[in-house]
């Protein structure tokens, strides 16, 4: 019979714990009924209150005790190494999750889904206080974005996954952001990822929750573990708005100078200095981004990612590209420089001339960058095939 290692992680949690681990005693019969049997693990993390007393007495209970706080996450990793079931899922102490809903959540996993979580945001009633609520709607739609799947409750605390995926989901930190994490590293992993509904109660006891320090880890690491897969997803979409900015501006200017307008007031200079700045930081960080994704590939052995959104938009990769429109780029660049110098010493003004020198350096800095790009890429293609290639020569493959 498959067996579910449920594991709650407690810190000063003396007044709900008892409470919190008969519940989840009391849905055995329930999970026996779908071929489920139960294992409860309560680690509590360094408690400086009766919890560990009174976790010890409830009949049951496997209790795993740290000397000293050491964290969320790694109570939470500190029972799942210590859990023996085929399935391992966990809840807070605090009785804001109910326990009542881990059949169902078995159900999903023994029907093919590696990774199942208890979503407060999919639609069940909910007492999750509004600022807490807008945060999570934030990560979660923010992890859409990032990796292209639809998301409800990024960071939901209960949820039951198959003992077999942390090879895949591990390193995860030590703190509360475990479970951003863990979902973050799930998607770019391509775990089978299914959402349940749940309920969502108050809390019994203080919060430990920061909402500004804990959101900002929540955010600084959801965002570094994308960039550890995909980071082309990330300066890829900034570089682009560079670029897109840049060339707003310029379209502006433009647009004025075809109007008779040859000077600029105090805010064009500033929208121009904005334009040159981000257009040469956006090219920057799109390269840099697909750069990285060249490493990341060669790093997990892996496919090179391709694409801000998903699937790519062209049929071959954007930066196979990179060498002839760098090349053209800095061809017309030094062409539109040469003809300015030219009309200057026929007696051209500077205002007559100022835009369309600016316009040659910038095109012409533009394309030496996307040739360096091209150049390096094209390196760290090579060696992403190398393995491939010495199989193929000695008739391996």
């Amino acid at each position: 019979m498959t067996v579910l290692s449920v594991v709650i992680p407690a810190y000063n949690e003396e007044k709900g714990i008892a409470e919190i681990a008969c519940r989840v005693l009391s849905v055995a019969p329930e999970l026996q009924k779908a071929g489920v049997d139960l294992e409860l693990l309560i680690v509590d993390d360094g408690s400086r209150d009766r919890t560990a007393e009174v976790a010890s007495k409830i009949p049951g209970v496997n209790l795993i005790c740290h000397p000293r706080n050491r964290g969320y996450g790694a109570a939470l990793k500190t029972g799942f190494s210590n859990a023996k079931g085929q399935l391992i899922g966990f809840l807070d102490a605090d009785g804001t999750y109910p326990p009542e809903y881990f059949p169902q959540l078995c159900r999903a996993a023994m029907n093919g889904v590696d990774l199942v979580i208890g979503s407060r945001m999919a639609g069940e009633e909910s007492k999750m206080p509004l600022t807490r609520r807008v945060g999570n709607l934030f990560f979660a739609r923010l992890l859409t974005l990032l990796s292209h799947q639809k998301v409800t409750d990024s960071a939901s605390g209960m949820r039951v996954f198959k003992r077999e995926i942390l090879e895949q989901i591990y390193p995860l930190p030590d703190g509360l952001n475990l479970t951003p994490v863990m979902s973050t590293r799930a998607l770019h992993e391509g775990v089978n990822i299914g959402e349940i509904p749940i309920p969502y109660s108050e809390r019994v006891g203080r919060s430990k929750l920061s909402i500004i320090r804990d959101g900002r880890i929540f955010l600084q690491s959801m965002v570094w573990t994308v960039l550890s897969y995909n980071p082309v997803r990330i300066l890829g979409m900034i570089g682009s708005l560079g670029i897109g900015i840049a060339l707003l501006v310029f379209l502006g200017i433009v647009m004025t100078r075809l109007q008779g307008v040859t000077t600029l007031g105090p805010w064009g200079v500033a929208a121009l200095f904005l334009a040159l700045i981000s257009s040469i930081a956006g090219i920057n960080l799109f390269a840099l981004g697909v750069t990285f994704n060249y490493l990341v590939s060669l790093f997990y052995k892996r496919p090179i990612r391709q694409g801000l959104f998903g699937k790519p938009i062209f049929k071959t990769p954007l930066d196979v590209h990179f060498g002839w429109v760098g090349m053209t780029s800095a061809l017309i660049g030094l062409g539109i420089g040469l003809a300015s110098l030219a009309l200057g010493l026929q007696g051209w003004e500077i205002g007559r001339l100022w835009f369309y020198m600016l316009t040659s350096a910038l095109l012409f800095l533009a394309g030496i960058q996307l040739v360096i790009y091209w150049l390096l890429l094209r390196i760290l293609e090579e060696l992403s095939q190398r393995d491939l290639l010495t199989k193929h020569d000695m008739g391996l493959l």
